[in-house]
């Protein structure tokens, strides 16, 4: 695995902060969450940016749907918060009941 610059490590840890609050207010709003992760290439960041909030199960997924542009929001207020602007940011957070190693 390639190192990271230091520019990168700063996007990173921005990430991660996010990620966290987001899954810390999720796991308080929603019920069935297991997990949130991402996956992000950092060289085409933060375009490649991809938040995934991980459900129990089909069911508390259904659930949740209507509510996935509220966190779709939730995840661009965050980062514009911190100077980065999503285009599109229904590209950027969804729901699944797949975990990061799957």
């Amino acid at each position: 695995m390639k190192k990271l610059s230091a520019v990168q490590r700063k996007q990173q840890t921005l990430i991660f902060d996010i990620a966290n609050r987001l899954e810390e207010q999720a796991r308080e709003e929603i019920p069935g969450i297991v997990q949130c992760w991402f996956d992000v290439q950092y060289h085409q960041f933060p375009g490649s940016l991809l938040l995934r909030f991980q459900f129990d199960s089909e069911d508390a997924m259904r659930s949740a749907e209507p509510e996935l542009k509220v966190w779709q929001k939730r995840l661009s207020a965050a980062l514009l918060k911190k100077g980065v602007v999503l285009k599109d940011m229904r590209r950027h957070l969804v729901f699944t009941t797949e975990g990061p190693e799957g």
